[in-house]
């Protein structure tokens, strides 16, 4: 009887991690104990961290990508996605042809699709992968990752988004499919997060305990993954005189839900309450918010001060 034949060992693409914040800083952790993994943020402690991670720091994004198998893109938005790709020592400087980018920043299909075209001219692929979770679960491997490439991108870059998701969808064979479907999860996350909000404001107009609404609601019919997240977020908003920690940016949203409103328009398909959402996360900007966990939007519609919940004046105190 002949051996069985020995099992192909699992690849270990070098991989660049470009962007270590919220959620770039636990992937690239994550990553590290299992690949060789280089990386590249604007802000030297996070590289200090990922270096006590067993990952390598470098002092650009074309330095990070030299030697890369794969680059990771975890950054803000499509203007970060243009210059860690495209600007003064970005990635592609230093990408081989046949090398993949993953592109896991939230920017809509148009700009996943357009920034394809231009790596495609270098002959690198692109993985269209927006990735949802929080920064725990990316730091245990555990995202939500929805993807949009060819076989080939996906093939290349299936190791490194196996560590990353537990539950990895392939939405189709584009770049900028992903970004559809990742569209209308941020519609979910963003309407979901402003009710509640609303719900907690309410609350307190009513006199009640936020705390017992939120424990008592969440284990409902009433209940989310925001509300149930969020929830006890904007409950210390109020109990604390220090801000919670920022876990996702409130401007988030503000980008997040202009994509969304963007391509229901082009798709004319009616999103009021997606619409209305938006509007609380650009309120929440305007009051000097966009910094501050999402969270903190809960003050925009019942602002901190104390107040009588009678009290004539109760809108127009400041926070």
């Amino acid at each position: 009887m002949s051996p069985a034949p020995t099992p192909a060992p699992t690849p270990r693409p070098h991989t660049a991690v470009i962007g270590l914040g919220a959620m770039g800083l636990p992937m690239a952790t994550h990553l590290a104990a299992h690949l060789p993994v280089s990386a590249y943020d604007v802000a030297k402690p996070r590289r200090t961290q990922l270096t006590a991670a067993g990952g390598t720091a470098t002092t650009s994004p074309a330095e990070a990508a030299r030697d890369a198998d794969v680059v990771l893109l975890a950054v803000r938005d499509q203007s970060q996605v243009d210059g860690a790709l495209f600007g003064e020592n970005g990635a592609a400087e230093t990408l081989r042809p046949g090398t993949t980018v993953i592109l896991t920043s939230t920017v809509g299909p148009d700009a996943a699709r357009a920034t394809a075209e231009r790596l495609a001219e270098r002959g690198i692929l692109t993985v269209d992968a927006p990735v949802s979770g929080g920064p725990v679960r990316a730091g245990n491997g555990d995202l939500l990752i929805v993807v949009g490439a060819e076989d080939k991108a996906l093939d290349l870059a299936r190791p490194v988004l196996d560590l990353l998701a537990s539950t990895l969808t392939i939405v189709g064979p584009r770049p900028g499919d992903g970004q559809a479907l990742k569209a209308i999860n941020q519609l979910l996350a963003g309407v979901h997060i402003a009710a509640a909000a609303e719900a907690i404001a309410l609350a307190r107009g009513l006199g009640l305990d936020p705390a017992t609404v939120v424990e008592s609601l969440r284990h409902g019919a009433a209940g989310s993954f925001m509300f149930g997240d969020r929830g006890p977020r904007m409950v210390e908003t109020y109990e604390s005189d220090v801000a919670p920690e920022v876990k996702s940016r409130l401007d988030i949203f503000v980008k997040d839900m202009g994509i969304v409103t963007g391509i229901a328009k082009d798709a004319h398909v009616p999103v009021p309450l997606a619409s209305a959402a938006q509007q609380l996360y650009l309120l929440g900007e305007g009051a000097g918010l966009a910094a501050h966990d999402d969270s903190s939007v809960v003050t925009i519609l019942s602002p901190k001060s104390p107040k009588s919940p009678n009290s004539p004046s109760q809108n127009g105190e400041g926070r």
